[in-house]
Parts: structure tokens; C-alpha cells; sequence
């Protein structure tokens, strides 16, 4: 069963996603919403603390711990969702989301906000390109337009986009609504003589989320703490917790079953062996994973980001992997499956081996839901 939690921030946060950062001149820059890591820490720091567990004995592995296991072997916690959200009534929150892949966002002459969806088309004759699938995603349209960033959607406009439909100009909300970035100058301290560096002068950004903004997170596997505060981030800012009801949508499983086809949408960065491509895929365009097969037909895919962080136990950065960015999307056609294998796999993630990356898997990446083709 997973359970979900609100991180409201306390004060700014800096998010700077573990990228090189701390040279004489070097800028800050930050990442939100974060990786599903930062998440995992601050709420495994929780727990550790509410359990009176020794932070050093666990880093060391000498205090296994019921849910959390030890830093090498992880145990039952896991977090399953980590999402932007909005606190809406007290003990509810929604969703915001970042506009997936394949939804295009431009901006008409009349300054009205065009949203179309790209569609897999199989490549016309004499079209030759490096594209590995059967399709190639493709947007049809009468008039180049310029796009449009700096939006991102509802709950509502989220629950259509997963269902099928494409949202309208009333299912996005600006970014300057949900938090601003405030650029902020440091100086560089010698641990040691407890003073200042010499030169070493850097800038950072500070994000400061709007008011009832926050972070949802759903873990599963573990009684994560419901109230009180947690470390957030760079310099460990506060920020509160609390436990809420929330329902994530669901699709019609028995819906995608009939038309034999659907959508896999990444909700969090994914952590795969061969880079963009499923786990599971073959070479011949089949995927399988589980009890869930079909045939990889077509995909949009971002531009990969990095993944690291800072392992707490080892006293040392975690490895540098790349990944699939959160909201790219797949096609799959040919779909076999039941809707109890669907929700299984969704319930797991896009892991191929029950034992693999338990570290990763534990902080919530390779997340997805699906949705109608």
C-alpha cells in the first residue's frame, strides 16, 4: 500500500541537483522540482531519527533498521511517487506536472496557447533517418509557431492528458505562480582555520516555492513519519510534513487491454541500461517486461540528463548515470497483458530484475504510469 506525504518548504531551498559546484565563480543552478532522492533521504533521515537509530551505526551497517534495511541492502521503503504540488484544502493537495514529451505548447499569432500532441506516423518513402523504431513521433502542422515554456500542468489537465485528451489553455499553471528563483552570493569557508577562502566566491539559486506549494511524495513499503519537519535539500532547509489523502488516476486497464495498445510516461527519471531504450526491448522492437509484452513502436524522448548525489554512508558522490528525463514517452503496440499485470508493473516500476539497483529503486526512479494511445 502507498501512503502519501506533503513537504511543504520552511524557508528557500537550494536544489542543485549534485552537479560540479563550489570552484571560485561557479553558479549554483537549481533543479526542481529535484530528483525522487532527495525525497528518500530526507525521509529515511526522519526515520532513523524518530526510531533512535545512531546515524553512524546505520551508515556503517551495524543497526539494520525494520523497513530501511542498511545503506548496502536496502529494505521494504521505497518511494514510488515525487511530484510538484499545490495544497489546495487542508489535507489535500494536486498534482503539477511537467507538460510530457509529446505535448507541444506554441503560441498562435492571436497570442493564444496552441497545445497539440505529437502522433507516430511510420516514415514516408524515400524519409531515411537514424531513428532505431518502426515510427517516428510527428506533429502536423499548417504554420511554424514558436513554443512555449514556462507552464505546467493541473491535476485536472493531467488526469485528461493520461486518459487520452489533449489538455486545454485552462490546465496550466505558470511557473512564476509556483515558485521564483532568487540568485544569492557565498563565499567559500576554510574548515579548518573557520574562516573564509581566500577568492573563493560563488553564486547560487535559491528557489522560494509559492505559498501551499510543496512536493508530493508516496512511499510505500515503510510507516513514513506524518508530521513534523525534515532536511530539504543544500544547507538542509526545513521543511514540514504531513500526511494526506491522495488519490493518483488510474487508467482503464480493461480500456487499454481492448485496444491492444497504450502509453508509457516516465514520472520520474529512468535509470536504463541501454540509455533511452525500455528495459525489456529487443532489438527486433519486441518489449516484454513481466507479464506485460507489446511492441516498442515509437518514442519521444528528451535529451538525457545526469543523475548522481551525495552518498551520506560512504561520505562520497554516488555514481554519475545517465537518464531518461521525467515525461518521456512510449508507445506500445500489440499490447498482452492482464489489468493485474498492468498494475503490478506499475505498482514495481521499469525494473527487469527484482534484485536490481535496490539503492536506486529505494529513491524512487524509473517510475511511469501509463496512458491511452
Amino acid at each position: 500500500m502507498t501512503t502519501y506525504r506533503f513537504m511543504q518548504p520552511l524557508d528557500v531551498l537550494y536544489l542543485r541537483g549534485n552537479k560540479l559546484f563550489g570552484d571560485p565563480g561557479s553558479f549554483g543552478e537549481s533543479l526542481i522540482p529535484p530528483w525522487p532522492s532527495v525525497a528518500a533521504g530526507a525521509l529515511r533521515s526522519r526515520m532513523l531519527a524518530d526510531d533512535g537509530v545512531n546515524p553512524s551505526d546505520f551508515a556503517a551497517g551495524r543497526s539494520p533498521h525494520p523497513t530501511l534495511g542498511t545503506p548496502e541492502r536496502p529494505g521494504t521503503f521505497a518511494v514510488t511517487a515525487f511530484h510538484l504540488a499545490r495544497r489546495t484544502t487542508p489535507g489535500h493537495v494536486e498534482g503539477r506536472f511537467a507538460p510530457p514529451a509529446d505535448l507541444v505548447l506554441t503560441r498562435a499569432e492571436d497570442d493564444t496557447l496552441v497545445i497539440e500532441r505529437l502522433t507516430p506516423r511510420p516514415a514516408a518513402a524515400g524519409i531515411l533517418s537514424s531513428a532505431p523504431l518502426a515510427k517516428l513521433p510527428v506533429l502536423a502542422e499548417r504554420a511554424r509557431r514558436k513554443p512555449v515554456s514556462g507552464l505546467w500542468l493541473t491535476q485536472r489537465g493531467w488526469d485528461r492528458y493520461l486518459g487520452g485528451s489533449v489538455p486545454t489553455e485552462d490546465d496550466f499553471e505558470l511557473t512564476t505562480n509556483l515558485w521564483k528563483l532568487d540568485t544569492r552570493t557565498g563565499v567559500g569557508l576554510d574548515a579548518e582555520r573557520r574562516c573564509a577562502h581566500d577568492g573563493k566566491l560563488f553564486t547560487a539559486q535559491a528557489a522560494s516555492l509559492a505559498s501551499d506549494v510543496g512536493f508530493l511524495v508516496g512511499v510505500r513499503g515503510a510507516e513514513a513519519s506524518a508530521s513534523g519537519t525534515v532536511r530539504l535539500g543544500g544547507d538542509g532547509r526545513a521543511a514540514a510534513i504531513q500526511g494526506i489523502d491522495y488519490e493518483p488516476p488510474e487508467p482503464d486497464f480493461d480500456a487499454l487491454l481492448q485496444a491492444r495498445r497504450c502509453r508509457v510516461v516516465l514520472t520520474t527519471p529512468g535509470l536504463f541500461a541501454e540509455g533511452w531504450l525500455l528495459p525489456g526491448a529487443r532489438s527486433d522492437g519486441r518489449w516484454q517486461l513481466g507479464d506485460v509484452s507489446g511492441r516498442l513502436a515509437c518514442a519521444a524522448v528528451p535529451r538525457a540528463e545526469v543523475v548522481s548525489g551525495w552518498d551520506l554512508a560512504q561520505w562520497q558522490p554516488k555514481p554519475a548515470q545517465r537518464a531518461a528525463s521525467t515525461g518521456s514517452v512510449y508507445w506500445i503496440e500489440d499490447l498482452h497483458a492482464t489489468s493485474d499485470a498492468l498494475r503490478k508493473l506499475v505498482e514495481t516500476g521499469l525494473w527487469t530484475d527484482p534484485r536490481d539497483n535496490l539503492q536506486r529503486r529505494a529513491e524512487g526512479f524509473n517510475r511511469f504510469t501509463f496512458a491511452v494511445y
